[in-house]
């Protein structure tokens, strides 16, 4: 039985948290169109700021075809994956919100190239259109984006409603999928055909970089490993982030040939950390492809001497729903070898719990979208705890990401998380930082 003073502290914490939630989207928990045009009056007055309205054209067909929750279950993981990119290519100060019923906002006061606001908009449309699952059934949904450039001092209401004018332009198009507030959209294809040359000549000349984000044992907070992030500082484009970076690669068909590249220079770095520290690498679906993954990964492991033991390979549910038997083979395979295998963005997707049973896994990676809010909303942090004792009756340690705040880690190490990894402790540092910390 509850006692009394323990019921109105929950009551106090509910209060809080559905406080908290008005000031937010209920479904994807994103900041409103209100909280949008406040940051957007801001970053004006402050100066520069770039901005794109991305619509969602067919949700009312997911709505009629799969009912409201179809279209929710849509929604959510269409937000998530726009944060996600947003954080990995614009870093945490970008603002991402939801600003309609199918629409979003993603904004920006990093002074970018125009070339780089419109291959950022595309790639980011091609990670939105990747097939998500929709009760038990695989979608697509092709959304279309506004971009604009803001004038100094713009108010926001201006700029939303410059960006509302474009992307009813673009819902009367059959044929474009992104438009300039100006009436003015670049050659179809150009920036995207000349990013895949110079990637040709980028990986010949080493210039893609290898970051890495450390990882935390909760309990004690010393530092456990890394895992390995790919940048590329291209001459013209600026700073071009993981997402970005493989989605060129997939275009111009170098996937395994960037993926090798990355994996080579992390092992490099990381074996002359002491023991018993890891590197995480992550993997693509187009990695299984040609069937040499796991040959490719025990050549690579051989040649650098760093112990698969201390290994871990990162694959999310997207990765496996290509080739689900391929990839468990090469897991099965580098498992046997040492190599551990982790689920990246577990709690996101549809269909992990056959991967809990078919794969080797050793540990569930949960996705920042499951804990950002697990300070002050009671249902996320009871998923929390849900999750953390299914891994424990699967014998399996728990990653989070996206860790942020004390009130955040407070909660992992009283649920019994295992590792953590966020901008509390520490962003993605250079392999000569990471050596230092792991020097100590």
């Amino acid at each position: 039985m509850i006692s009394p003073s323990a019921w109105s502290k929950r009551r106090r914490m509910e209060a809080k948290g559905i406080l908290a939630r008005a000031q937010r989207d209920v479904l994807t928990g994103l900041p409103g169109a209100d909280s949008a045009r406040a940051w957007l009056d801001a970053a004006g007055r402050a100066g520069f700021v770039q901005a794109m309205l991305v619509s969602l054209q067919r949700l009312q067909s997911v709505n009629l075809a799969y009912g409201k929750s179809g279209g929710d279950q849509a929604l959510a993981e269409v937000a998530r994956r726009i944060a996600d990119f947003a954080a990995e290519e614009l870093g945490p100060d970008a603002l991402v919100a939801r600003t309609g019923g199918s629409e979003f906002l993603v904004a920006s006061r990093e002074a970018v190239s125009r070339d780089r606001w419109q291959w950022l908009a595309e790639t980011l449309g091609r990670a939105i259109a990747r097939p998500l699952t929709v009760e038990g059934e695989s979608i697509r949904i092709q959304p279309r984006s506004a971009l604009l450039r803001g004038l100094t001092g713009e108010p926001g209401a201006n700029l939303l409603d410059r960006l509302d004018q474009v992307s009813l332009e673009l819902q009367r198009s059959s044929t474009r999928r992104i438009l300039w507030a100006d009436g003015s959209h670049p050659a179809r294809g150009q920036s995207a055909a000349t990013l895949e040359a110079d990637l040709i000549g980028a990986l010949h000349r080493e210039e893609i970089s290898v970051l890495f984000q450390p990882q935390f044992d909760v309990a004690t907070g010393a530092l456990a490993g890394a895992e390995a992030l790919a940048r590329w500082e291209h001459p013209s484009f600026g700073r071009i982030g993981a997402e970005t970076l493989f989605a060129v690669a997939e275009r111009g068909d170098l996937v395994t040939q960037l993926t090798e590249h990355i994996a080579l220079r992390a092992l490099r770095a990381a074996r002359d950390w002491p023991a018993p520290l890891r590197l995480s690498l992550n993997v693509t679906a187009e990695d299984f492809a040609l069937g040499q993954f796991a040959a490719t990964m025990r050549r690579l492991l051989a040649e650098t001497g760093f112990a698969a033991e201390r290994l871990t390979i990162e694959i999310t549910e997207r990765t496996l729903i290509s080739d689900f038997e391929d990839c468990a083979m090469a897991l099965l395979d580098l498992a046997e070898a040492g190599v551990s295998v982790a689920l990246d963005d577990f709690g996101t997707g549809f269909s992990n719990f056959r991967a809990l049973k078919a794969l080797p896994l050793h540990a569930l990676k949960i996705d920042r979208s499951l804990v950002k809010d697990i300070a002050r909303d009671l249902r996320d942090r009871a998923i929390l705890s849900a999750m953390i004792a299914m891994a424990r009756a699967l014998d399996m340690k728990v990653i989070a990401e996206g860790i942020e705040t004390e009130a955040q880690l407070a909660i992992l190490q009283e649920e019994g998380c295992d590792l953590f990894q966020g901008f509390l402790r520490s962003g993605p540092v250079s392999a000569e930082d990471m050596a230092a910390l792991a020097a100590g």
